[in-house]
């Protein structure tokens, strides 16, 4: 019987510290202190014009908020104004990406449009009044000389700019997101809106808020005309109808008559791993007992949606058993699971409030650090925008950015939609750069495609990147089938990313189910991601691709390949470098290099244009021979390519960078490989610009090395390291094949 090989563990003891190497010097400048001073005058007394025409109570404190344009050419976060900000007594309370074509850039040929990064500002009123007659004090070649002519517009952000939409005439309920001032009580904020609000007639329900980084998102209820007043409120950043919970039916499907299933007499393979579903109840009676940890309402006063239990079961045993065929035996679950009803019958039209109230209920489970694996197939009606970031987005995203929780997040059925308006993108939340966004694939097998109702991408940058994986989720020619209520074991036909995302969900419990405690959840998700073949697909319909059915094919290594794991911590500012293993002699023939990178980020959710606080710069060095003279480190060969994250001007600036998974593969020539490392450096930021007291962040890396030459690859390598690496052993008794 030939051996089965695990994935090999322990490569952090691989890496160590290295120096750093010396910055480049900066680039050209676009525009001459003269020309900026010029240019900005202008827009500078037209900015403090229309702020001073603001009504007193619009402007709590007699502060304004203005939007400072950068160039393009200057959108890292090493070109952020500080000194500029700092001197004039302005400072940045968010930032979003915007398109503009720039007066002049760096680049060869006329500008055109292209992505840039602009800077909410606020300060006193005076001090806006004050920055034309600043422009005739600016010391040439000072850091706010350099500053000031990096910006390519300044304008006021006028009320009529913070109304997304209004909906319909009838439409009276709508969610506002508020700056707040980082260093200034934000109660200062909050009760000043109130107090606005309250005079042009709108209600505030500031109970149901939420307070994500700077940003405070709030319900609000009255008539459009109110609506509009309130938007004069200068902290106001985004005004927008209220959307509406995703449907718990989206997708349509025929009825047919229930077919009979058999049920497995096993417990779960494991007992430890804690796995939450986060959706609409269960119905009174099920088949899932034997597996069924905890059954938990969150509003117990609350009674059922009408659909919501035979959904949250249909997700429930997705989780559990997988697509289960018609008359057949259900796959054995791999662990025991919670299930806590977020969604009650308050959904819907009921009460427009609701989407706030199941938001508070997701948070409240998130922030009791239960469960190491969650799934949430529910979320705003909502396809995401690049210019903000939403609430349900914001409040996730902060709570698993300690990456000590893996969480699937079904992408949403609209699909079909218009693509060109942006309605068929992926729906919030789905767009958390610390989640697992799934969409629904149509098949099981190797001729699987997008399911035509799945979501599908560009993410937001960063996190372009969405779907990031897919499963299987159901089609019209081959339904998943999942348990339907009652005590027997009955199917019920269904179909989309609500069940593909806890199917998903059930790939990462398995792994953790086998292989035990020492693999950390960021290491499970770039394991999927590592494993998962997009096939001739389009990234932005598919992310990564599809994570294989056999999970078998996720935690071996077959013949001629040896997958290894690293896992550690990464120090702001610091330089890691990670020794790719080879076999003594090295290797020959062609070969192919496949590298996937997973950490956890905090993040800023009033800078949708920096919203990771954490980023990797990672350069591959193939052979330790090639160094050019009079440098320190060997020559560098290109690995993750940049054009699947970022445009050619994010690309240009550090956007790439701040990308939360980075996946590659590279086919070369055994024999150029000498010492091969990845170069590793943590970048940090906040708030766009550059971080003080960053914290560590986790970090997960996959490395697989496959020489078809090299049978023996796996022992080779294991014996090369035997004081190091060693493989990850299965910690429960496994059946022949794991599905």
């Amino acid at each position: 019987m030939s051996q089965t090989n695990f994935l090999i563990g322990r490569g952090e003891l691989l890496t160590h510290e290295i120096k750093g190497p010396k910055r480049k010097p900066g680039k050209a400048e676009v525009y001459t202190l003269q020309q900026a001073v010029q240019r900005m005058r202008p827009q500078f007394q037209e900015a403090a014009a229309k702020l001073d025409a603001l009504p007193e109570n619009a402007c709590p404190g007699d502060f304004g908020v203005a939007r400072l344009t950068m160039n393009p050419s200057y959108i890292a976060r090493s070109f952020f104004p500080v000194a500029m900000l700092r001197t004039v007594g302005l400072e940045s309370v968010g930032s979003r990406t915007v398109k503009l074509t720039p007066d002049g850039w760096t680049k060869k040929g006329d500008p055109r449009e292209c992505t840039t990064t602009e800077l909410f500002v606020a300060g006193k009123r005076q001090a806006f009044r004050h920055l034309k007659a600043w422009t005739r004090e600016i010391e040439t070649e000072s850091d706010e000389a350099l500053d000031l002519a990096h910006i390519e517009r300044f304008a006021a952000f006028t009320p009529e700019e913070r109304i997304v939409s209004l909906g319909k005439k009838r439409e009276r309920f709508f969610e506002v997101g508020l700056h707040l001032l980082p260093d200034e009580d934000r109660l200062f904020v909050q009760r000043a809106f109130a107090k606005f609000a309250k005079g042009v007639e709108v209600k505030v329900h500031a109970d149901l808020g939420f307070t994500a980084g700077n940003l405070w998102f709030v319900p609000v209820e009255g008539a459009h005309n109110g609506i509009e007043r309130l938007a004069e409120f200068v902290f106001v950043r985004v005004v927008r109808p209220m959307p509406k919970l995703r449907g718990l039916r989206p997708v349509q499907r025929t009825a047919g008559v229930l077919v009979g299933c058999t049920l497995p007499g096993e417990q779960p393979l494991s007992s430890e791993p804690k796995v939450a579903i986060l959706d609409a109840g269960l119905p009174e009676h099920h088949a899932i007992g034997p597996w069924l940890r905890s059954y938990r309402l969150l509003d117990e006063d609350a009674d059922d949606d009408p659909n919501g239990p035979e959904h949250g079961l249909g997700v429930t045993s997705a989780f559990l058993f997988g697509p289960i065929q018609p008359n057949s035996l259900a796959a054995r679950p791999f662990a025991y699971v919670d299930h806590l009803r977020v969604l009650d019958k308050d959904h819907g039209t009921e009460d427009p409030l609701e989407l706030y109230r199941t938001l508070g209920f997701v948070e409240e489970v998130l922030l009791s650090r239960q469960y190491q694996f969650i799934n949430l197939s529910l979320g705003p009606d909502l396809p995401i925008e690049d210019t903000d970031v939403h609430s349900w987005t914001s409040v996730i995203d902060d709570l698993l950015s300690d990456g000590d929780t893996l969480m699937t997040v079904a992408v949403g059925n609209n699909g079909e939609m218009d693509r060109a308006v942006g309605n068929a993108r992926v729906q919030v939340p789905s767009d958390c750069v610390n989640a697992l966004a799934v969409g629904a694939a149509d098949a099981t097998d190797a001729n699987w495609s997008r399911a035509s109702y799945s979501a599908v991408g560009p993410g937001r940058s960063p996190g372009v990147v969405k779907p990031d994986l897919m499963a299987f989720g159901g089609d019209a020619a081959g339904y998943f089938h999942v348990l339907s209520p009652g005590r027997r074991a009955a199917l019920a036909p269904q179909l989309g990313t609500s069940y593909a995302s806890p199917y998903l969900l059930r790939n990462a419990v398995g792994v953790r189910a086998i292989l035990g405690a020492d693999l950390t959840p960021l290491a499970i998700k770039a394991l999927l991601v590592h494993a998962a073949d997009a096939s001739t697909h389009d990234k932005l319909e598919v992310g990564w691709g599809k994570v294989p059915e056999d999970l078998m094919d996720v935690i071996t290594c077959p013949p001629g390949t040896a997958r290894v794991v690293y896992q550690g911590e990464l120090k702001p500012g610091k330089y890691l470098r990670a020794t790719l293993p080879l076999p003594i002699g090295g290797l020959t023939g062609n070969i192919q290099l496949k590298a996937t990178f997973c950490y956890a980020s905090p993040t800023d959710p009033q800078d949708a244009a920096a919203y990771t606080r954490a980023g990797l710069e990672v350069v591959f060095r193939p052979s330790d021979k090639k160094i050019e003279e009079g440098k320190a480190n060997a020559q560098t060969k290109g690995f993750f390519d940049l054009k699947q994250y970022a445009t050619e001007e994010e690309r240009r600036s550090d956007l790439g960078k701040w990308e939360t998974v980075l996946h590659g593969s590279k086919r070369m020539r055994g024999s150029s490989l000498d010492n091969p490392v990845f170069d590793i450096h943590y970048n940090a930021r906040e708030a766009g610009g550059r971080a003080v007291g960053a914290e560590k962040i986790r970090y997960a890396l996959i490395i697989s090395v496959e020489a078809p030459k090299h049978a023996d690859l796996y022992n080779d390598i294991l014996r090369a390291y035997a004081k190091t690496l060693v493989p990850i052993q299965p910690q429960v008794s496994l059946p022949i094949r794991i599905r």
